[in-house]
């Protein structure tokens, strides 16, 4: 349902009325900006009639200061109004990024996979800017040149009726430009923060694939699509300037016939006989100061528009629902006995299902693999166990008890969980190990948790040891060193359930044998689910389960599926060949 521009930017204020005492202040100060301008206006017939015509001493005196006097007032009432708006603009920027990121958090899996990075960051960087115009530029401008715009309209009403009426033949004409800007704008402002998206998402790809795009010599490929969302990016924005420009001549052009229009009827022997210079001078003033308020507020709107377009895109983000967490029930360790019943699961523009009819039952303590080609269902199905991904229908229990009934916490507290694609922060080593909840802890329990995952062995030759930098998202290690940090980081949790998605690919031999070993120690009592593609690393599962096109074909123990001859031995003969015999592994 769509909602209206006007509905959008009221709950845009909303964060602003959060900061009511600076709101209160920017206000004031705009009072008396728009005051003081209006009050000089006012005092030019007096300085001409009296300094130069008249000649009162009086009035020669004390003029100086009382011009020195009004502008220390509109100095400091300048300064409250700006900074104040400023200060909202800067909390409202603070609170709605500190939402959005917070919204990140929670969002379900799904969402992840539909959006780019690009335009997740670009959300966060770009388009909360945009709203910070809406929720204090464009306020300032409505309120600050409106009150000038009302304040010099009264002193040529006082100077001059008659004269002063005949500028309201610009208010319909500078209206329709008002509203034919505003629409651009905002039809155009959509456009820009995709297009921002897209700039950001592929200097993303580009910075993070740099080591691919050197080897496939792809900086060509890469130019080009660069330029060409530089490039559109580059469009969007000149058709704003144009709107912009146009508009600001248009209101010049009427503003001046407007003026011409003035001292035409100013200067009739009728009007000259009545108006003495002062006054004229008095009202053209008044008039010329009018005209940047007046170009001002044509392109609030557009501003404005500029800024709900930005904030309708937050608002969606921050009103989209989180990962259902329902459930009440928890516990402090689990059993860890897994069974799912005839779950069902098609990812979103898919066909065929990822999975379809799983019944599978890993009894607590035990070693359950998951093994066939590539698409076959394997990572699905493991990312169900922690609710990354909801069945279409089945249902999964832990325990006996249906995973929606869990705490969200509580069920993910029980899960420790090693992949393919490591993930590790730009911080220590030690806080990546020790990690989120496992901040409180101890020094030892960390170096007992790297000393088993056999990552002392590379940490103790680090500079700074545990507290060495790993580097935004692991960089400054190998391969193999990430994968090992991530086994660590598994073995402190010492969760009741692991999933390990081909958790020793990266190492190298002597590496994997010894974390093999180490797991061998740790996986008692633990259920354990390992996504496989080695079929050396799970000979000795306790069962060993192969999928095909999202369904379980074969289900057994190493030397039961090899005697069955089906998928698992076909597999097997790939990777081993007829005669050859897979080292034996204790996982």
């Amino acid at each position: 349902m769509a909602v209206s521009a006007f509905a959008t930017y009221r709950r845009l204020l909303g964060y602003a009325a959060r900061y009511r005492l600076w709101a209160m202040a920017g206000v004031f100060g705009m009072v008396f900006d728009a005051a003081v301008a209006a009050v000089f206006t006012a005092m030019i017939r007096p300085m001409l009639d009296d300094l130069f015509i008249s000649r009162n001493a009086v009035a020669i005196f004390w003029m100086p200061f009382i011009i020195v006097g009004l502008f220390i007032v509109r100095g400091a009432a300048t300064y409250l109004a700006d900074y104040g708006l400023a200060r909202i603009g800067r909390d409202v920027v603070e609170t709605l990024r500190g939402e959005v990121f917070s919204r990140y958090l929670v969002l379900p899996a799904p969402h992840f996979d539909r959006e780019a990075s690009g335009q997740m960051i670009s959300r966060l960087t770009y388009t909360v800017e945009q709203v910070a115009q809406a929720s204090t530029n464009a306020v300032k401008v409505v309120i600050l040149d409106s009150l000038t715009v009302i304040g010099l309209l009264g002193v040529m009403l006082y100077q001059s009726a008659a004269l002063t009426l005949m500028l309201f033949v610009m208010a319909p004409l500078i209206a329709a430009v008002a509203w034919i800007v505003g629409r651009r704008y905002r039809r155009i402002s959509g456009k820009i923060q995709h297009s921002v998206g897209s700039v950001t998402g592929i200097v993303d790809e580009a910075v993070s694939g740099q080591r691919e795009v050197k080897v496939y010599l792809g900086q060509a490929a890469e130019r080009a699509r660069f330029a060409e969302v530089n490039e559109r990016n580059r469009s969007l924005n000149l058709k704003i300037a144009s709107t912009n420009a146009l508009s600001t001549s248009i209101v010049q052009i009427v503003a001046a016939c407007a003026l011409a229009l003035v001292i035409f009827f100013a200067t009739r022997p009728a009007m000259l006989q009545t108006m003495s210079p002062g006054t004229f001078m008095s009202l053209i003033t008044a008039m010329l100061m009018m005209l940047p308020s007046l170009k001002r507020l044509t392109t609030v709107q557009a501003m404005m528009q500029r800024g709900v377009a930005a904030a309708e895109d937050l608002f969606r983000v921050i009103d989209t629902p989180g990962e259902s967490d329902s459930g009440h029930f928890q516990v402090a360790r689990c059993r860890g006995e897994i069974e799912l019943r005839e779950v069902t699961l098609r990812y979103p523009g898919q066909t065929s299902p990822a999975l379809d009819g799983i019944n599978l039952h890993c009894p607590p303590g035990t070693v359950t693999a998951l093994v066939g080609r590539s698409g076959s269902g394997k990572s699905t199905l493991a990312s169900l166990v922690p609710r990354f991904y909801e069945p279409d229908s089945g249902s999964i229990l832990l325990d006996g008890v249906p995973l929606a009934a869990w705490r969200l916490d509580s069920l993910r507290g029980q899960i420790a969980w090693v992949g393919q694609q490591i993930v590790l922060f730009n911080d220590t080593i030690a806080r990546n190990i020790a990690y989120g909840a496992l901040g409180g802890a101890s020094r030892a329990a960390i170096e007992e948790a790297a000393q088993a995952a056999n990552a002392m062995e590379f940490i103790g030759r680090l500079p700074e040891g545990l507290d060495s930098p790993a580097g935004e998202g692991g960089a400054l290690l190998s391969g193999g060193q990430r994968q090992r940090i991530a086994i660590a980081r598994a073995l402190l949790k010492n969760a009741p359930l692991l999933i390990l998605d081909e958790a020793t690919s990266a190492l190298d031999t002597e590496s994997e044998r010894l974390i093999q070993d180490a797991l061998k120690r740790l996986l008692r009592d633990r259920t354990v689910l390992v996504i496989a593609h080695r079929l050396s690393t799970i000979e000795h599962a306790d069962q060993i389960v192969v999928l095909d096109g999202g369904r379980i074909v074969e289900r057994g123990t190493h030397h039961e599926l090899l005697a069955r001859d089906g998928h698992y031995a076909a597999l097997h003969r790939v990777q081993f060949g007829d005669d050859e015999k897979p080292a034996a592994d204790p996982t």
